[in-house]
């Protein structure tokens, strides 16, 4: 076999492989529930506008973003994104900050400038499963959340209530004791579907 034949069916492998990753993962991508970091574009604009340097996770102070491999589709290859129940967005906006390409953009920390600017998701309560919806005091989510009494607050033995100012930073979602957890985030992008 020349030389050349054989670097062409070995690129040919290569990229067959490659493509049944990438048609796996576009398969699966919808089971993986995932934020953006805060005041990310919208996902087809970030998409196109992140270049994939890494800056946002590097001067994250909470270590919660992480990259994708192939397991989004191709297209999200290297990107950041948060699992809440991972670990939470503490609203530092250092990544904004960092961001070169204006994928994520920077925001003030101010109260109103993030309530205007971030919009990772929305908290959701299961009050089956929450504590405090059974007769039990719990308030944890409540006690973890950065904007309390403006993204949630609490009522009768601390039952959480989610307002419609909540910018889905997670830290809720990754403070619930339950398993699974009584309230979880529901991304923007999912949210946009519905």
């Amino acid at each position: 076999m020349k030389r050349r034949t054989f670097i062409q069916a070995m690129i040919s492998v290569g990229t067959s492989s490659l493509l049944a990753e990438n048609s796996r993962a576009e398969h699966n991508k919808v089971s993986l529930r995932f934020l953006r970091p805060p005041a990310a574009l919208a996902e087809d604009e970030f998409l196109s506008r992140c270049i994939r340097c890494g800056k946002c996770g590097e001067v994250c102070p909470n270590r919660c973003i992480q990259y994708f491999d192939l397991e989004n589709g191709l297209s999200s290859m290297d990107t950041p994104y948060i699992i809440p129940r991972d670990k939470g967005c503490i609203l530092c906006m250092k990544c904004g900050e960092a961001c070169p390409s204006g994928a994520i953009p920077p925001v003030a920390r101010e109260m109103h400038t993030i309530l205007d600017n971030v919009h990772m998701g929305k908290a959701v309560v299961n009050e089956e499963l929450c504590l405090s919806f059974q007769g039990k005091t719990c308030g944890v989510c409540y006690r973890a959340c950065p904007l309390q009494d403006v993204a949630i607050r609490v009522g009768r033995l601390e039952q959480p209530h989610v307002l419609k100012d909540c910018v889905g930073c997670g830290l809720c979602e990754r403070a619930c004791i339950q398993i699974p957890q009584a309230i979880r985030i529901i991304p923007d992008y999912e949210r946009a579907k519905t």
